[in-house]
């Protein structure tokens, strides 16, 4: 009787066997921890409404003419925000994927962790070059935020990749 073999929906990109569930399921998990408390530090740090932080990502793919407070709630803004944050999201944990692949879950998380400090930078330092409107946004708390996005990330790659990839620290 021929033997049942289980395959791991993976992407194989050369040299590399990554974990399409794995990537998807932390990055969809990371961006959602996220998106809650940089929603959280919006309101309690900057001072400010939420809506501004929507604002300010919107305005990415849409303009700077989403900057300023609409004068009634506005869908379509909200859902292009929300659109581009978990896209990012995807995109920060393909690249993740290639470190986190095999690791253990305190390495992951910690590499995670790190690499989350590393968003900040590229985010609000470097992004700022061409969204200028983010530059206002730095502070502790957003750099906590993606600390705790690339450490939920790491987790949660973790938790969700093939346990036989485990093989190094």
């Amino acid at each position: 009787m021929p033997a049942i073999v289980h395959h791991h929906p993976h992407l194989t990109v050369p040299g590399a066997h990554i974990s399409g569930k794995a990537l998807v399921f932390s990055a969809l998990a990371a961006g959602a921890v996220f998106l809650v408390l940089e929603l959280l530090v919006t309101r309690y740090v900057m001072g400010v409404d939420p809506g501004v932080m929507i604002r300010m990502i919107a305005a990415i793919t849409q303009g700077t003419a989403m900057l300023p407070p609409p004068e009634a709630a506005n869908l379509s803004v909200t859902l292009a925000a929300v659109v581009l944050h978990f896209a990012m999201s995807l995109a920060y944990a393909f690249v993740f994927a290639f470190f986190a692949k095999g690791r253990s879950l305190k390495a992951a998380t910690l590499l995670g962790a790190g690499y989350g400090l590393l968003l900040y930078a590229v985010n609000f330092y470097g992004f700022t070059e061409l969204f200028p409107w983010f530059a206002g946004a730095r502070n502790w708390g957003a750099a906590l935020a993606h600390v705790a996005f690339g450490a939920v990330l790491g987790a949660a790659y973790v938790h969700w990749a093939p346990r036989d990839a485990y093989h190094h620290g």
